[in-house]
């Protein structure tokens, strides 16, 4: 492989690290800036802090052309474009926390020779701020549209990439298009605003699909029909598609909540109410409810019951515990005056921080031991394998809540439990366990 040009990747947390190493894979040389020392340590030693599939492999093979540092100095002189990746959190009131952005941007202003590269998500608008405040600095607005748990594939195979810029930015625009262009998606070139709103508006579409089918599952549930067979019959319609349409217990993650909340903070801003999405985050609120609803039905008060989160973070495949599901329920059967146990595969670290006041225990088995009532959070892949009728004997109460529709109904009545899912039929009357099991919201990328 010839050498490529040297990159500059400022913030190397989950987005920054994973566009590291794939820039490496594709032959360039990277120069990865952080301000955490610590991370930047373990990095050059080849230790990966977070769980991505793929990334440990490929910082391996790639090393020497990885350069971890905590000096921005170190990437201006080694790169032009500087592909800015720093984190965006939400404020109080919705809005995207753009520190991070301005303390990139304090290395940059005055400077003709570099063009930040903007991967973080920011409000539209961003980039015309930063022209005007830094009219010498090239700018190119290129959002990541990177899932966790499938990250690594998501960058070396993307369906598109969008690129905006102005035209006296050209040839910035144009080295992140020949950068891009062996990974053969779709090269979406456009102005900076219309970009910064791409982002947006897809994971707010997206998250609206999850509302919405998770509201068709409280229809069914009071109609006695399947969503699981709504859901299938809906999705081969090819104007709808099967992705997103798997009813569970709401979004979560760093994305989708993050992202939606900061455009309809946008579009209030600008004196345009956004119905929808205000319905779109409130029905993801009110899916924590009816869960709670669940169990005090099977359990009446929850004072003194012991109930177990099977899955900590907010998706199979990663450690990110950010706007977890689990968070949240975890509180509320807490202030229920239940205790609470908890397991995931991966997030041990993250879940010890954020769950402080939850038992955190290392298998399924020992989170179950002696529980009135679990409920599954998160559907990673071995939860299907358990013994549930083993585990069945262990719990005061078999009663599981099947928060995304992830398991056998059959299998887990027949194996002692009172199974209740998201939008099925209680009892077992009602279509094949199996059915509509394909490429759903819960199981699909959600962020």
């Amino acid at each position: 492989m010839s050498e490529q040009p040297s990159i500059g990747v400022i913030g190397v947390g989950w987005v920054g690290l994973v566009t590291a190493v794939c820039f490496a894979e594709l032959g360039h040389r990277v120069i990865a800036v952080d301000i955490d020392a610590a991370k930047v340590d373990a990095l050059s030693r080849g230790e990966v802090p977070i769980h991505e599939p793929g990334i440990e492999e490929l910082l391996e093979r790639n090393r020497e052309r990885l350069r971890f540092s905590t000096e921005m100095a170190e990437a201006l002189a080694g790169a032009r474009l500087l592909f800015c990746c720093v984190d965006t959190p939400p404020t109080y009131s919705g809005d995207a926390d753009l520190s991070r952005v301005q303390a990139v941007l304090a290395h940059l202003r005055g400077d003709g020779d570099h063009a930040l590269v903007m991967k973080s998500t920011v409000p539209v608008g961003t980039g015309r701020a930063i022209r005007r405040d830094a009219p010498k600095l090239a700018y190119v607005s290129c959002p990541e549209f990177l899932k966790e748990g499938s990250a690594v594939d998501d960058f070396l195979h993307p369906d598109r990439v969008v690129i905006g810029a102005g035209g006296a930015h050209g040839w910035a625009a144009d080295g992140v298009e020949e950068i891009y262009r062996p990974l053969g998606g779709e090269l979406v070139r456009t102005d900076v605003a219309s970009a910064e709103m791409i982002k947006l508006a897809s994971n707010a579409f997206l998250a609206t699909k999850i509302s919405f089918v998770n509201e068709i599952a409280n229809v069914c549930e009071e109609v006695g029909a399947d969503v699981g067979e709504v859901a299938r019959g809906m999705g081969l319609d090819q104007r709808i598609g099967p992705s997103f349409l798997r009813a569970g217990i709401g979004y979560g993650g760093s994305c989708f909540p993050k992202d939606v909340s900061a455009l309809k903070q946008l579009a209030g801003n600008t004196g345009y109410h956004f119905q929808l999405l205000t319905a779109v985050i409130e029905v993801n609120e009110l899916q924590k409810r009816r869960v709670m609803k669940k169990l005090e039905k099977h359990l009446g008060s929850l004072v003194g019951k012991r109930v177990a989160l099977l899955g900590l973070a907010f998706k199979p495949d990663t450690d990110d515990m950010r706007e977890a599901t689990s968070l949240v329920l975890a509180s509320r059967l807490q202030g229920e005056g239940a205790s609470v146990s908890g397991y995931d595969p991966v997030a041990e670290r993250p879940a010890l921080e954020l769950l402080p006041s939850v038992e955190l225990c290392d298998s399924p088995e020992q989170a179950l031991e002696g529980a009135d009532a679990a409920i599954l959070v998160t559907e990673w892949p071995e939860f299907a394998e358990l013994d549930w009728a083993s585990l069945a004997e262990r719990m005061a109460n078999p009663l599981l809540i099947d928060g995304r529709n992830f398991l056998d109904p059959d299998k887990l009545r027949a194996a002692g439990f009172d199974y209740e899912g998201i939008g099925r039929p209680t009892g077992g009357d009602g279509p094949p366990s199996d059915a509509g099991d394909g490429d759903g919201g819960a199981r699909s990328p959600q962020r």
